[in-house]
């Protein structure tokens, strides 16, 4: 499979996204984890375009020819960042009900692009945990053999 790339501007970032598939197939936002790219998806994004798909597998920031388009710009892995990153994506590329599918940090971004704008979302797919955190919740540690099996 060979996708084709294009520069999106994007909130924050100019994005570099993968593209295979046709314009007016139905959207698939494929997000990838760290520290991976958009190459992890080739296999699958072949058979989603075959199927009808219009395929997009953007560089997360902080890889491949994505970068912010300010020096000033606060660098950030936050998950509230990642999620807007998608968020602004969808957006500037005027997706309709995107299907989101991610794993690890990509995973982590489609669900927290979905919990802040579930009107924008056509579905979800998130593989390999990294789900929404909350953060507050982790100031106190589990008890030993709950944070062990967590690991």
């Amino acid at each position: 499979m060979t996708f084709t790339r294009t520069v999106v501007s994007s909130g924050l970032l100019e994005v570099g996204v993968e593209t295979a598939g046709t314009e007016d197939g139905w959207p698939v936002l494929l997000l990838h984890g760290f520290p991976y790219g958009p190459d992890s998806f080739e296999a699958v994004a072949a058979e989603l375009a075959d199927a009808g798909a219009r395929v997009l597998a953007p560089w997360s920031r902080g890889f491949g020819p994505t970068r912010f388009t300010s020096e000033v710009t606060p660098r950030s892995g936050q998950q509230a960042a990642i999620g807007r990153d998608v968020l602004d994506l969808v957006d500037a590329l005027h997706l309709q009900a995107p299907i989101l599918v991610g794993f690890d940090w990509g995973g982590r971004a489609a669900c927290v692009a979905a919990a802040l704008r579930p009107d924008l979302v056509g579905g979800v797919v998130a593989l390999g945990g990294c789900s929404v955190q909350n953060i507050a919740a982790f100031r106190d540690p589990a008890p030993p053999l709950q944070e062990s099996r967590d690991w």
